[in-house]
C-alpha cells in the first residue's frame, strides 16, 4: 500500500472560487464529487484528522483511544457483516453515505454508555464533517480528475482506495474509468 502525496495548501483549500454547493438533487453527482475528492485528497484529510487527533488525545487520552477502539470495533463488524450478509452489502452499496452514519450513530451509542460522548463528538466525528464538508464543497478542478483516471488501476493500493472499497465505492469507480479508457481507445 502507498501513500498518496499531500496535495499543497493552495491547491487544497484555495480562494472561494474553487467551493461550491453541490446539486443535493443530483446524488450521482455529489457522490462522484465526494469520492473523487476523497481520493485525491486523502492524505491531506487524513493529516487534519490526526491534528484534530492529537489535540483531542492530548486533552483526554483515554476516552480517545476508547472512542476510536469503539468506532473501529463497530466499522470493522459492520464491514464484515456487509460482506456476508447481501442485504446489509446491497445497503451499503446504495447506500455508502447512510452506512456510514449508521457506524457513527452505532459508535454514538456504544460511547454514550461508557461516558465518552464528548470525545466521539470532538475526536471522531468533528474531523469527519470537517473532511465530509470540504469533500462536497470542493469543485474539481482539472488535475483531479486526469490524476484519478490515470491512476484508476492503482487507487486500491492507496488507504483511501481501500475504505472505498471496503464500502463498495470502488468497483463502480473503477468500471466509470474502465469504459472512459475504452471510450477514448475506440475514438
Amino acid at each position: 500500500m502507498e501513500l498518496a502525496p499531500l496535495r499543497p495548501w493552495d491547491d487544497f483549500f484555495p480562494g472561494t472560487d474553487r467551493f461550491a454547493k453541490p446539486e443535493f438533487g443530483d446524488l450521482t453527482k455529489w457522490n462522484n464529487r465526494v469520492i473523487s475528492n476523497l481520493l485525491y485528497y486523502q492524505t491531506n484529510y487524513f493529516a487534519v484528522a490526526v491534528v484534530v487527533f492529537i489535540i483531542v488525545g492530548f486533552l483526554n487520552p483515554f476516552g480517545m483511544f476508547l472512542g476510536g477502539t469503539v468506532v473501529t470495533l463497530v466499522f470493522v463488524g459492520s464491514v464484515w457483516a456487509g460482506e456476508n450478509k447481501a442485504t446489509i452489502k446491497n445497503f451499503k452499496r446504495k447506500n455508502p453515505t447512510l452506512f456510514v452514519i449508521g457506524v457513527m450513530v452505532t459508535s454514538y451509542f456504544l460511547l454514550s454508555l461508557c461516558g465518552g460522548v464528548m470525545v466521539f463528538i470532538f475526536g471522531i466525528t468533528f474531523p469527519l464533517l470537517l473532511i465530509l464538508i470540504h469533500a462536497s464543497l470542493r469543485l474539481r478542478n482539472m488535475k483531479n480528475r486526469l490524476e484519478n483516471k490515470i491512476e484508476g488501476v492503482g487507487l486500491k493500493k492507496t488507504p483511501m482506495g481501500v475504505i472505498m472499497d471496503l464500502l463498495d465505492q470502488q468497483e463502480e469507480k473503477m468500471n466509470k474509468i474502465q469504459d472512459f479508457i475504452e471510450s477514448k481507445l475506440k475514438e
